[in-house]
């Protein structure tokens, strides 16, 4: 038995073996007789030389009808050959009667003579013969596709849709079209109406719709969005996926306050911990929306010490006040002293540990750089480096922050062993990567400047963006500016004025950079030293010098990497410093105007609509 088993495999081996054998001589042979004369047709339809193409295809088509067709078909329509085109379609189409692209091709065919009627003819034909088949439907409707024939594709798209009775409902493929049609508002009601559907695919259409409604310069699609979240949220609360989505949207117009309502409508129907509400306060903070970060943070300390996110909102929301004090740079010495006091409170209360290091660094940075007590500073930064259980992330942040302070007080040494000693134990982290940046910040600072760029030409691809930018930004001021000669004073000027901005000696550094300008007028690094002494005079509170400084780069150098900075700057110093929303609003528009690549752009569309009163404040 045994050996007439092997017997029995043995023969189907062989009778499978000669059949794969004879298949691949016969496509051999069927190569040889195609091949070199379809490349050769190809090419010639290719180039737009029809008739060769043309004449070969027809030789190739009793042969291969189907591999032929579609590239034959082309041909003739393009020579005005159109009975020999209805020919070979009307030939394959009877071999082929489950393939409804033929007839949406014959539909194609009479709209190019201008026989409207027969064309609509064949596709109600196709429509009608349509089954409930989702491959054949969506067959169909790319024929229509390839040809940009939206209201055809449409017809069947819609036609498929009943046909499969909720089994399968074209939501993406009816969004695309209505896209391409450039109806909105329907688009965005296929997209809501999947996830609807199916909440799972909630995050690959926020992706889609990051694409189709992001970039929208008058903001229109973004408004049928909003409203068509909103109606959908008032109609069906108990539907979350599209207030998370509401949200989402809001964030990616960084309207924070209006997030902010949202999450925490949505914290309290769910019953959440707050998560939600200090993930969204970060996102807030760092895009430097501080009130609405701190509404995030004090919503989530409200709900009591218990809560889980109880030392993280209020570890957070003194950080973010830090922020808004010290960078609005309309705070006075007594805002500064609360602010200490504050801390000092919050950290009696929840101790000085692993915890809290993060908030002990926040002090030591307010000390070090606002209230002239670097000494306390770096006393604050050694001991919570010590910290027993501290995590190395936040040991790495605490050892940053007191490189910058030794940096501040001019030790220089030290501050480059500590960027060293992060740069080392996480390399090719971002934090890693943000100690090489400060590393090679502070090589430019004392003048090592091929070294430096060698270490921000790496950091370009930095995975983090901001550090990235930074890198570039760095390497560009240096490379730009050193001079065809290969001498470097002028940046060697340029660079001792930064530091002693860096370490807040701003009469010295203004001093340097007048030196800069008288000594090498015309210089490349001009508007890089007008924008600088902007930046010192916003310090100082001298706002009429800093709005003269800002136009002199627009004006002088309004083609430069600097001048959509200066000129957004200069809107909001008008809007939030010298009280003046009209001027905020014309130079806001400027913005929009004249740099709609800038990354300015989407903040200063959304402070114009505020000012405009589209938005609320």
């Amino acid at each position: 038995m045994y050996h007439l088993i092997i017997a029995r495999k043995t023969a189907t081996f062989r009778l499978l073996w000669l059949l794969g054998f004879f298949l691949l001589v016969s496509n051999l042979q069927v190569s040889g007789q195609t091949g070199p004369d379809r490349q050769l047709a190809d090419q010639y339809l290719s180039n737009a030389e029809y008739e060769k193409a043309a004449e070969l295809y027809d030789k190739l088509f009793d042969r291969d009808p189907f591999g032929t067709y579609p590239n034959y078909f082309r041909c003739l329509i393009a020579m005005k050959n159109f009975d020999e085109a209805e020919k070979i379609n009307r030939k394959v189409s009877k071999k082929m009667q489950d393939n409804l692209s033929y007839l949406a091709d014959l539909s194609y065919l009479y709209s190019t003579q201008g026989l409207a009627s027969r064309a609509k003819s064949e596709s109600e034909k196709a429509l009608k013969a349509l089954k409930g088949d989702q491959g054949q439907v969506i067959t169909l409707a790319n024929a229509y596709l390839m040809r940009q024939d939206w209201d055809n594709a449409m017809l069947v798209y819609e036609a498929g849709r009943k046909l499969l009775r909720g089994q399968y409902s074209f939501f993406f493929e009816m969004a695309e079209v209505y896209f391409q049609k450039g109806e909105y508002g329907k688009m965005i009601d296929e997209y809501l109406d999947a996830v609807a559907d199916n909440p799972m695919v909630q995050q690959n259409v926020l992706n889609i719709l990051q694409a189709r409604v992001g970039f929208d310069p008058d903001n229109t699609r973004n408004d049928l969005l909003r409203t068509s979240l909103l109606r959908r949220i008032q109609k069906n609360p108990e539907q979350t996926f599209f207030s998370e989505m509401l949200i989402w949207l809001f964030v990616q117009q960084k309207d924070f306050e209006s997030a902010y309502i949202q999450a925490r409508a949505l914290d309290k129907r769910l019953k959440e911990d707050g998560g939600r509400m200090v993930s969204l306060g970060g996102l807030a903070a760092a895009n430097l929306d501080y009130d609405a970060a701190i509404k995030c943070y004090q919503y989530v300390i409200d709900k009591g010490k218990d809560n889980i996110n109880y030392v993280p909102a209020r570890i957070e929301l003194l950080n973010t006040y830090n922020k808004k004090v010290t960078e609005s740079n309309t705070y006075s010495r007594t805002d500064l002293l609360q602010l200490e006091k504050d801390y000092n409170v919050t950290l009696n209360e929840l101790g000085r540990n692993a915890r809290t290091a993060g908030m002990v660094r926040g002090l030591a940075h307010l000390r070090a750089f606002y209230l002239d007590e670097p000494d306390t500073a770096i006393q604050d930064l050694q001991d919570a480096i010590s910290f027993p259980g501290i995590s190395r992330q936040v040991q790495a942040d605490c050892k940053l922050e007191l490189g910058d302070i030794l940096l501040f007080t001019g030790n220089v040494w030290d501050s480059d062993l500590l960027y060293a000693q992060v740069d080392k134990d996480f390399n090719n982290d971002p934090l890693g990567q943000e100690a090489k940046f400060r590393s090679a910040r502070l090589d430019y600072f004392r003048g090592d400047f091929e070294w430096a760029q060698a270490q921000l030409d790496v950091l370009k691809s930095a995975t983090t963006q901001l550090i990235a930018n930074d890198a570039l930004a760095l390497s560009l001021l240096i490379s730009d500016n050193l001079d065809m000669d290969s001498t470097s004073d002028a940046l060697m000027l340029y660079a001792k004025a930064d530091l002693l901005s860096f370490r807040n000696k701003n009469d010295e550094a203004l001093q340097v950079l007048d030196t800069l300008l008288k000594k090498f007028p015309g210089h490349s690094l001009t508007d890089d030293a007008w924008y600088k002494e902007a930046r010192i005079m916003d310090v100082k509170r001298n706002w009429k010098a800093e709005d003269s400084l800002y136009n002199q780069i627009v004006e002088h150098y309004g083609e430069d990497v600097l001048a959509d900075d200066a000129l957004f700057h200069r809107a909001e110093l008008h809007e939030k410093k010298m009280g003046d929303p009209g001027k905020a609003m014309e130079l806001y528009q400027e913005v929009l105007t004249k740099y709609p690549g800038s990354l300015f752009v989407v903040e200063a569309r959304k402070r114009f609509r505020t000012l405009r009163g589209d938005l609320p404040n």
